[in-house]
């Protein structure tokens, strides 16, 4: 009997994407940035450097459906700024964190992840809230859907190489960054 070949899984090394997705009111943006790649990887080191080197105002969490409910593949929210108010933290590690979970699961069942690599993957993602989630009052709801749609586009961006670069090379010098051309503007 002829021994059937298994096919050969295709090594995630590294890869990188970003989102940006907001409703229509400010503090609702969601603008995460991700890593993805095999765990006994860059990725996967990095992310046990990361658990064991927790420092004050930027802790490093475990994205969670609910205590006691990692998601797969692993993934580490990293904060973007430095946390300082309860408030604030509040909302990262609850609304957002649980939104960061969801979004990675929606990846997997969306074909964005193969589901036969989430105990095979890390992903890191860095997470930035706007400021004003902790001097407004916020809707939950927005805020987890927002972080929720913007984990799962990176992800998707990410893993199909997105942008890529014949279209960076072709839409460069009509692409402004906001900021940018809000200090130019003289908003800033």
């Amino acid at each position: 009997m002829a021994k059937k070949k298994s096919a050969k899984k295709e090594r995630i090394l590294l890869r990188t994407g970003e989102a940006l997705v907001e409703a229509e009111l400010g503090w609702s943006a969601a603008e995460p940035e991700v890593v993805i790649g095999e765990l006994d990887g860059p990725v996967g080191y990095a992310i046990a450097n990361l658990m064991g080197d927790q420092a004050k105002g930027h802790s490093k969490v475990f994205a969670l459906l609910n205590c006691d409910v990692q998601v797969r593949p692993v993934t580490v929210m990293v904060s973007k700024v430095t946390v300082k108010d309860e408030k604030y933290t509040n909302i990262l590690m609850g609304t957002v964190q649980a939104a960061v979970a969801n979004g990675v699961l929606d990846a997997v069942e969306a074909g964005d992840i193969p589901k036969n690599k989430a105990n095979d993957l890390g992903i890191i993602a860095s997470i930035w809230l706007d400021p004003s989630v902790t001097k407004e009052t916020i809707d939950h709801d927005v805020l987890f859907r927002t972080h929720r749609e913007a984990i799962a586009k990176a992800i998707k961006k990410a893993m199909n190489h997105e942008p890529d670069i014949n279209w960076l090379l072709k839409n460069r010098e009509t692409i402004t960054h906001c900021f940018h051309q809000m200090a130019k503007d003289g908003q800033l």
